[in-house]
């Protein structure tokens, strides 16, 4: 639970960050080339967070069981890659359907707005929190989103 919590949010909010930073400002819109570089940033973070999790608790031992730690530390990573997803499928069918960038942008900002919101409640709920509890932590988490979507309106 914890893992999937993390990597979800996490890679909810580096694909929002990423989002916000390849707006192409006046020059042409690349959006499959955004979407391969949010997933390959989000493929590298996982397995950079998952390699630093196996060595700060490294323990000594033979060679195949730190080998199978390690696997183990980087094969939990995946929420983040998962997380994602949406954004690298919205900037893919963007691709494809020829939209322009700023709705796409929006569109992306928002929906991971609401994806982190989700994260957030039901994660709350799954560690025993009351509905109405567990709606404010996610509103604390879909307000991430809405710092990024702010910054990136602010900075553009």
């Amino acid at each position: 639970m914890r893992n999937w919590m993390f990597g979800g949010v996490y890679g909810t909010v580096l694909a929002s960050a990423l989002l916000a930073a390849l707006q192409s400002e006046g020059e042409q819109f690349t959006p499959v080339y955004d979407a391969l570089w949010i997933l390959v940033t989000a493929v590298a973070s996982g397995l950079v967070h998952g390699y630093a999790h196996h060595m700060a608790t490294h323990h000594t031992g033979s060679a195949t069981v730190r080998w199978r730690r390690l696997v183990t530390a980087l094969g939990e990573e995946w929420p983040v890659v998962v997380a994602s997803l949406p954004t690298v499928a919205l900037l893919l069918l963007a691709g494809a359907a020829n939209w322009d960038e700023p709705p796409v942008t929006t569109a992306g900002l928002a929906l991971n707005t609401l994806l982190l919101g989700a994260w957030g409640t039901v994660a709350a709920l799954k560690s025993g929190y009351r509905r109405r509890s567990a709606v404010l932590v996610g509103a604390a988490d879909a307000t991430i989103g809405l710092a990024i979507a702010v910054a990136n309106a602010l900075i553009k």
